[in-house]
């Protein structure tokens, strides 16, 4: 590993040696008829890198080059008399085209104007290995420009792609700077293993929270098997190609980039805080949980309770000069009559964040460079110990032209961050104890300084600063490429290496915090180890292909062929300890305890695959593409590891038909699409198709002084074996009118997804091993996606665009090994053994529960009409007037699941569904001279969500009667003088587990988790051309912006303290569920910035 690494950084060397030697630029040609002219943009600033094609009116040899860092082009040594066709194309820019004729010693000037969007007809696709034209699309392809990220800070570009490609799903679980979510194309794909889209960035595999956003050229999306299908088995759920920038053609150009953030919370947790308030809560809640029969006598073991200490915090609450923390004389601990905010301890009000980028390019005639580089410095939320994050970027890319035929090019990018995270309790998340542990009668401190009971169980770890986490990420990746054109734009011979290490690191270390019960009483604290866990991961990829294009009169053929190499192995290695010598020197050499774990790991695996692509186009008006790859892969059986994926795809361009002259005046564009292919899923772990046989130590024994090792029952796999297979059909249609100022496109699919890994049906225990999995289920996912742009001009100094994106889909189980129908009813089962389950005709995301029909009156009780002991209300299941009451849906006079199967599920039924529907994002936009405007707004439509059984920031003191209590749940409590309310009648502990009143899943309390939030708000004033030419710069930017400022949700009217964002997922790191509550807080920010070009 070490060698391949050395080796690599000597290849990086001397390409960039080669780049920064190359020779100069060549001066213009003097000859009789020519054109120039300078491109720019919509704010008249100029253009750098533009490509501009000359083509002879009637022919089809051209010619081309790029716009300097002026905007400017030119041409020379033209035929006179002759009529020229002048494409410009950018990415990110509708393609402009203009004819010129031109005359015997005259040079023609040109003004070219490009507007910023992707609507042109022939705006460049990036597509897989190449790009197209985006009016000879045939598959469901998206794509924006890197400017949807620009003079956004932020510390990956994931959260700037939220909603802002239609079926692009990325779900943030938190808002930690670390976090890398998966991205998702088009819903549900899977069941079984794998299930995102592949992401490429400049052609190889990788993590696109690791890119500097300031480099992004564009984003393209792959969402159908025609389009992703020269990528195979890794692509089989959608592609995500992105690709960076490159050198501007001309002189060196300079870009710096600086801004300053304020975080804040999206969220303020509001809880009661009142410690008479919350002690009168907690007795309510407790003894209504025991029938009134047992009153309590400690509060969770922290402080002690009794009637008389009650009334010492009431009298504080009316007299709050008394002494808040005094001496118990019997048992010489502190009691403590406070009114805490917790969070207030927890959290900082703000935090900062810096971000600078900067990038120097430049080129000539035969070489070019882009180096760029970034400091992302974010501060952390936290009040103590806070979790600083930083994030190190630099690339380098350039080429060299060898030949006038051959190119070289070189593609180094380097990336490393380091996040101190603080934890508390040996790694456990802050928010659980700050739930149960932070009672607001206790205070931060006792009368001698020391820490109390409460404090050390919550933010206390963080206050000593002695447990933390300290992640560190080293990421380094080299591609080297050539591009051969063999025959000049016929054919043309391109290959690629890439060699890409990572080494992710976390070093936790976990001391004694001190606390005291009282004076002289200090608190017992056994924690003190360490862990370090480590993972190396050496990835190398390899690409040949060969593309042959050609035009026959009314014909245009494209073809292209290739193989793909791909080959990766990782290892790790944990260990933890205990027993430190010395906690100021944290050194897994300095350990000496007898609790110990060590672990190590790792995988390899390769693929390799065969692919083609046929492009057809008649008169560029019927279009036809087939595309196969031959794939194989280690991570399958050897007598399944080959498999060949088929697709094909056609266009029909309308508008071009005679019979629609009619509209010539109002119709660009309208294109038909339809498309159908099947890829094989590839995305498995190694080793998924083997029956391993784990070893372990077992250290409940000892033979010898020493734990002796023993192996488990391997798992046992079904013959036969084979790829799960996601066939694609889609169709679509693309239509533009009014000279490009209205773009619409839709598609509607229908994927397959058959074969999927799973687990078989429930075998007896005697059977002796893990249940068998294998191609035993099948899924069905229906979808659509709508997106529609206006754009247009007022005036020449006034502009306006208005972008629409919605996007829906719905997965169905159409086969699963379950043969008797049981139902995945989860929290309603007295026990958790049907999680996971599923059953033909099941739609994903189903919550199954129970109808809520208010609550009981003492006449229902009395009555006894209806059986619900089914439900749990108390220590002793006696019903009261307040409990709630739920709807015999049977009419058995019982409420009850049945036998929790399709065939008899009791009272049971379908009330929700936790996959969103409707996401969509709408984008609006106006430039008045030299200050834009622009906001982003995204959200999803409809989206049911049920509070996990510890979601103690909703449910409060129903989940246990010590937790914290939200400020808006008292006022929504059953009481006699208040029956209409939300919850029911006030006991502790009915939110905890099995089939208690609250833990159950029901319609009342499931919430609507739709929202809409404003992601972003940009305005930005640019600098006149003539003003920044005084110093010296083509341009100069001031901007403000606003990310996440702004939502509105039906799910804050009970719940309150969730982001309706973040309410799925957990932290790996602290296994934090943040559908609990317990995560990481989404944050706003505030940001002013300049952007600066010379």
């Amino acid at each position: 590993m070490k060698h391949s690494f050395t080796r690599f950084l000597k290849i990086a060397g001397f390409w960039l040696i080669a780049l920064i030697c190359a020779p100069g630029e060549k001066g213009w040609a003097q000859n009789n008829a020519g054109i120039k002219g300078t491109v720019v943009d919509d704010q008249q600033e100029p253009l750098a890198g533009v490509n501009v094609k000359l083509q002879k009116a009637g022919m089809v040899d051209s010619t081309g080059t790029a716009t300097n860092e002026k905007g400017m082009f030119v041409f020379e040594g033209l035929t006179p008399g002759t009529t020229y066709n002048l494409t410009f194309t950018h990415i990110g820019y509708e393609v402009q085209q203009r004819n010129i004729h031109v005359k015997q010693n005259e040079t023609n000037s040109m003004l070219v104007r490009l507007k910023a969007g992707s609507s042109g007809l022939d705006e460049v696709v990036i597509v897989g290995y190449g790009s197209q034209k985006k009016i000879n699309l045939t598959g469901a392809v998206d794509q924006v420009g890197g400017e949807v990220l620009g003079d956004r800070p932020m510390p990956n570009i994931s959260r700037g792609l939220q909603g802002v490609i239609p079926n692009l799903n990325i779900v943030m679980t938190d808002g930690k700077p670390t976090r890398s979510p998966a991205y998702n194309v088009r819903g549900v794909t899977s069941i079984g293993t794998g299930g995102s889209a592949l992401v490429l960035i400049d052609g190889v595999a990788g993590d696109p929270n690791l890119l500097n956003p300031n480099d992004v050229q564009s984003v393209t999306v792959l969402k159908d098997a025609a389009s992703a299908a020269v990528y195979g088995a890794r692509g089989s759920f959608g592609v995500v190609l992105i690709t960076t920038k490159s050198a501007n053609k001309g002189k060196v150009q300079v870009n710096f980039n600086s801004s300053y953030t304020v975080n804040q919370k999206t969220v303020d947790p509001k809880i009661v805080n009142d410690g008479y308030e919350w002690t009168q809560d907690f007795v309510d809640a407790y003894n209504s949980w025991y029938d009134y029969k047992s009153p309590p006598t400690t509060i969770n073991g922290i402080l002690p309770y009794t009637p008389a200490y009650l009334d010492s915090l009431k009298a504080r609450s009316l007299d709050p000069s008394l002494p808040k923390v005094t001496v118990d004389p019997a048992t010489g601990k502190y009691l403590y009559y406070g009114s805490t905010d917790w969070y207030h301890e927890l959290y900082r009000n703000s935090s900062p964040a810096f971000d600078n980028s900067i990038s120097v390019s430049g080129s000539n005639n035969n070489a070019s460079f882009y180096i760029s580089g970034r400091y992302y410095n974010q501060g952390g939320v936290f009040r103590y110990s806070s979790d600083d994050f930083k994030r190190y970027n630099l690339r380098m890319k350039g080429d060299i032209k060898l030949a006038p035929w051959f190119t070289l090019t070189n593609n180094l990018d380097f990336n490393t961050y380091k996040y101190f995270y603080p934890v508390v309790n040996g790694g456990s998340p802050v928010w659980r104890y700050m739930d149960v542990s932070a009672v607001p009668m206790a205070v931060m401190f006792n009368p001698d300084g020391t820490l109390t009971p409460s404090s050390y169980q919550s933010v206390g770890d963080m206050y000593t600063g002695n447990n933390n986490q300290i992640t560190k990420q080293l990421y380094v990746r080299n591609t080297t490429s050539f591009n051969a054109s063999l025959i000049k734009n016929v054919l043309s011979l391109k290959g690629d290496f890439s060699y890409a290490y990572t080494n992710n690191s976390i070093d936790g270390k976990f001391y004694p915090v001190s606390y005291s019960e009282g004076p002289g009483k200090i608190g017992p604290n056994t924690v003190n180890k360490l862990k370090k866990t480590t993972g190396v991961t050496a990835y190398y990829a390899t690409n040949l292909y060969a593309e042959a294009k050609k035009d026959f009169g009314d014909h245009a053929v494209k073809l292209l062929g290739g193989v793909n190499i791909e080959d990766s192995r990782y290892d790790s290695t944990y260990v933890e300890r205990d027993g430190l010598l010395d906690p100021s020197l944290p050194n897994l050499n300095l350990l000496n305890g007898q609790n110990y774990v060590t672990g190590a790991g790792g995988n390899e695996w390769s693929i390799a695959g065969f692919f083609y692509r046929l492009n057809y186009a008649f008169r560029n008006k019927y279009l036809l593409e087939i595309n196969g790859r031959y794939d194989g892969s280690s991570k399958f059986p050897s007598y399944s590891r080959f498999g060949f994926f088929p697709s094909v795809s056609a266009g029909w361009v309308v508008s071009k038909e005679p019979f629609m002259s009619f509209a010539d005046n109002w119709l660009d564009n309208l294109k038909l699409r339809v498309s159908a292919g099947s890829l094989g899923n590839g995305q498995i772990q190694p080793y998924t198709f083997m029956s391993l046989m784990p070893v372990s130590l077992n250290k409940n024994m000892a033979i010898n002084g020493a734990f002796p090792s023993y192996v488990r029952a391997p798992k046992v796999l079904p013959d036969g074996l084979t790829w799960e297979t996601a066939t694609t059909y889609d169709g679509g249609i693309d239509m533009t009118f009014l000279h490009n100022r209205l773009n619409v496109s839709f598609d509607y699919y229908q994927r397959y997804t058959k074969h999927m890994y799973t687990a078989s049906q429930p075998l007896p225990a005697v059977f002796g091993a893990a249940v068998p999995y294998g191609n035993f289920s099948d899924l069905k996912t229906n979808g659509w996606e709508l997106s529609a742009n206006w754009r247009d001009n007022i005036n020449d100094n006034l502009s306006y665009n208005i972008g629409v994106v919605l996007s829906d889909y719905k997965a169905y189980i159409t086969r699963y090994n379950n043969p008797n129908g049981i139902l995945p009813y989860g929290n309603n089962a007295p026990s958790a053994t049907n999680a996971g389950t599923y059953y033909k005709g099941e739609r994903l995301g189903e919550i199954w529960g129970f109808e809520t029909d208010g609550f009981l009156t003492q006449d229902d009780i009395d009555k006894k009409a209806i059986d619900q002991s089914y439900i749990v209300v108390s220590n002793s299941n006696v019903p009261l007037p307040g409990d709630l009451k739920f709807k015999d849906l049977n009419d058995d006079k019982a409420i009850n699941i049945g036998k929790g199967t399709m065939a008899d599920h009791g009272d049971l039924k379908v009330i929700g569904n936790s996959n969103p529907r409707y996401m969509f994002g709408v984008n609006l936009g106006m430039t008045w001279k030299t200050i834009s405007f622009s906001a982003f707004i995204q959200g999803i439509g409809h989206r049911d969500w049920w509070p996990g059984l510890e979601a103690g920031a909703f449910w409060g003191q129903y989940n246990r009667p010590y937790e914290s209590v939200p400020a808006y749940m008292m006022k929504n409590v059953w009481r006699e003088d208040n029956q209409n309310a939300y919850f029911p009648r006030y006991r502790g502990y009915v939110a905890l587990s099995g089939t208690r009143e609250l833990a159950v899943q029901q319609t009342r309390y499931l919430q609507n988790a739709a929202y809409a939030r404003l992601k972003n708000i940009n305005v930005t004033w640019s600098l006149p051309k003539k003003w920044a030419s005084l110093v010296k710069m083509t341009s100069a930017k001031l901007y403000v912006t606003g990310q996440n400022l702004f939502t509105i949700t039906p799910m804050h009217k009970y719940a309150a303290n969730f982001d309706p964002e973040v309410i799925d997922g957990a932290d790996p790191e602290v296994k934090a569920d943040a559908g609990n509550g317990y995560a990481y807080p989404m944050l706003k920010s505030y940001s002013v910035g300049v952007n600066l070009t010379f």
